[in-house]
């Protein structure tokens, strides 16, 4: 029997609801199909935008979406996709062999209504590769000025009268690679020209405040030597002389699935599926490991002389993240893939490693929403379908903005793989007034695990929901939609020690309890 024991009289870190954030990018069909299908659409939408799709998310409330990417940002210029439609250019994708035209039907204005449909705040990257530091000021501008000057007008000309007030600016996107192949240290020269350049939007009380949140490029997280050196020597070379604003670091990682052409993403062997759960389970070690980093980095930043901001108090936020599988030779489009058992379980395993570190960690963005790699939804025709993800997402949502609860969890090892060892129950709990939640992820691929729940006060069962359970590779189709759905879970038994359950193979499960 696996043991769990939730000290909840010590009071952890606020688990930051922006850890449950998403992320769009002009690839495949994530936006084209399965965001915006245009207002001429047979598919019911609210003006363009694909109204399942709108409806699903909405429900979901991702606290953040970062968009227009990814690699498409460092190509992508911004006045292609405002004012009128018809008008708009037609440019050329050419990201991961999309070879596609793209029409930039879904711009600053279609993107911002998505998000205000949805209830998120909109994480805007800029485009430093093909860029310039003016067009991402004049961006800046065209969103966040009030009124008054050409590029407000602008605004107001194309629909949007009041500001956007868009809070979060990425400065490029995997500068390492795809956005430009930068050495950290050019890279953390172009850093200060752009973030240097941000207009303020100050008040008469902080007249030189912007009000916005600039995020810098991380390392690539799958690179164990790189990363450390990224960012060891972009801290180096931006703690010299002064520092324009930074607020966060974005570190990107996927847990690959790419080396074993018999892995098929609806079809893989036990083997498999502990190797993909092991994978996830390195971002964790990755996590702690650069958050000393930064921190190491910050502590050398030079103290200015006299009033000027330093960039000393930066987040580390995690940009991308997602099981990335061999493409289907039969993909409908580019990095597209269905999402089994094996996702959710990932899926879940993440979103915890980000929950028990919350206190180094501020946001995350699962890559990507729709349609591409460890998405929540599929797009078939007028379909929508929710993947496992989807309801990982869902039944995790009581965490957000919860205390973390300390936990001593006794489970024995089920694989010890190159990446991570896989145990035999994973858990995570915390505490929002006066009610705990905790949910247990059972990773066996065959096995049922019998757990004992041992709280530190008197605790009143409330509620259970559970997912999975069934065959490993379940997932959901047009046929099938709810192959894999949240279910009531049984309830746990009370005992002298505390409160029993059986947790079904390859499931998660979530409880709630009153202290």
């Amino acid at each position: 029997m696996d043991k769990i024991e939730l000290i909840t009289g010590e009071s952890g870190p606020v688990v930051d609801e922006r850890l449950h954030s998403q992320f769009i990018e002009f690839l495949g069909a994530c936006i084209a199909e399965g965001i915006w299908v245009g207002e001429d659409s047979e598919i019911p939408n609210i003006h363009g935008l694909r109204r399942d799709t709108v409806e699903a998310l909405r429900e979901l409330q991702p606290p953040v979406v970062r968009w227009p990417g990814g690699c498409f940002a460092d190509t992508y210029h911004w006045r292609d996709g405002i004012g009128e439609r018809a008008k708009r250019p037609v440019t050329y994708n050419n990201n991961f062999g999309t070879r596609s035209l793209e029409y930039n039907q879904f711009g600053t204005h279609e993107f911002m209504e998505f998000c205000r449909l949805i209830g998120a705040k909109p994480w805007f990257n800029g485009n430093v590769l093909s860029g310039s530091v003016g067009e991402l000021r004049e961006w800046a501008e065209y969103c966040n000025r009030g009124k008054g000057t050409a590029l407000a007008e602008e605004r107001a000309e194309n629909g949007s009268a009041e500001p956007f007030g868009v809070e979060y600016w990425g400065i490029g996107n995997e500068s390492w690679g795809g956005g430009g192949c930068y050495t950290a240290q050019g890279y953390a020269e172009e850093y200060r020209k752009y973030a240097s350049a941000f207009p303020s939007f100050g008040t008469p009380e902080k007249p030189f405040s912007s009000g916005m949140k600039l995020i810098a490029v991380g390392p690539d997280g799958n690179k164990p030597q790189e990363r450390v050196a990224w960012t060891k020597d972009f801290f180096e070379a931006f703690s010299q002389y002064r520092q324009p604003p930074l607020y966060g670091y974005d570190l990107h990682f996927y847990n690959w699935n790419i080396q074993d052409p018999e892995d098929r993403i609806t079809a893989f062997s036990e083997e498999a599926w502990y190797r993909v759960i092991s994978g996830c389970l390195e971002l964790e070690d990755v996590i702690e490991e650069q958050y000393c980093l930064l921190q190491e980095g910050v502590s050398k930043i030079r103290r200015p002389e006299g009033w000027q901001v330093s960039g000393d108090n930066c987040r580390l936020v995690v940009g991308e993240w997602g099981n990335w599988h061999r493409p289907p030779e039969d993909a409908p489009s580019a990095l597209w893939q269905q999402c089994t058992m094996r996702d959710a379980v990932t899926s879940a395993l993440t979103l915890d490693i980000f929950h028990r570190n919350c206190g180094k960690v501020s946001m995350a963005c699962a890559a990507q929403a729709v349609n591409v790699l460890n998405s929540v939804l599929l797009t078939f025709g007028d379909k929508t379908v929710k993947t496992p993800n989807y309801y990982v997402f869902q039944m995790y949502k009581e965490h957000r903005n919860a205390k973390a609860v300390k936990l001593n969890v006794t489970s024995e090892t089920l694989f010890r793989g190159e990446k991570g060892k896989v145990e035999s129950v994973f858990a995570f709990a915390s505490c929002k007034a006066g009610k705990v939640t905790v949910n247990l992820v059972n990773p066996s691929y065959r096995e049922e695990r019998e757990v004992l729940l041992c709280f530190d006060s008197k605790a009143e069962y409330c509620s259970g929901q559970q997912l999975g359970g069934m065959d490993p590779t379940a997932h959901n189709t047009p046929e099938q939609p709810d192959a894999v759905s949240i279910q009531e879970a049984p309830s746990p038994a009370a005992c002298e020690e505390g409160w029993r359950t059986v947790l079904p193979k390859a499931s998660i499960t979530v409880y709630q309890f009153r202290l």
